[in-house]
């Protein structure tokens, strides 16, 4: 039976799977050091990074018996695209803040110096 790719967003959707790319950004790991890390059994923490890797976030390299798992950040450029707006959005809030406390400095300063 086939299952479509899931979206990035749905992927992401999950706290623990968003740990999970947190903890890889970092370097690469063994499934062993990650589920030390989420408090998870080796099977619940499975589960997730086979999610992450259907999706194609996270690749696998085998090393003997071990197996790495190693952050793939192509397929959250689709994230990435999405949120640009919004940084953009936040980028003029902010800089619509930081003029008014420039502003509000300035004011200060010449309340100041009225005799």
């Amino acid at each position: 039976m086939f299952s479509p790719t899931p979206s990035p967003f749905a992927v992401l959707a999950e706290p623990t799977r968003r740990q999970i790319l947190d903890l890889l950004l970092e370097r690469p790991r063994l499934v062993g050091e990650l589920t030390d890390h989420l408090g998870l059994s080796q099977p619940g923490t499975s589960k997730h990074l086979r999610v992450l890797r259907e999706a194609g976030m996270v690749a696998v390299r085998r090393d003997a018996q071990r197996r790495w798992y190693e952050l793939r950040a192509q397929p959250l450029a689709e994230v990435d695209r999405w949120l640009e707006p919004y940084r953009r959005a936040w980028a003029d809030r902010l800089g619509a803040l930081a003029r008014h406390l420039d502003h509000m400095d300035d004011v200060s300063v010449a309340d100041d110096e009225t005799p």
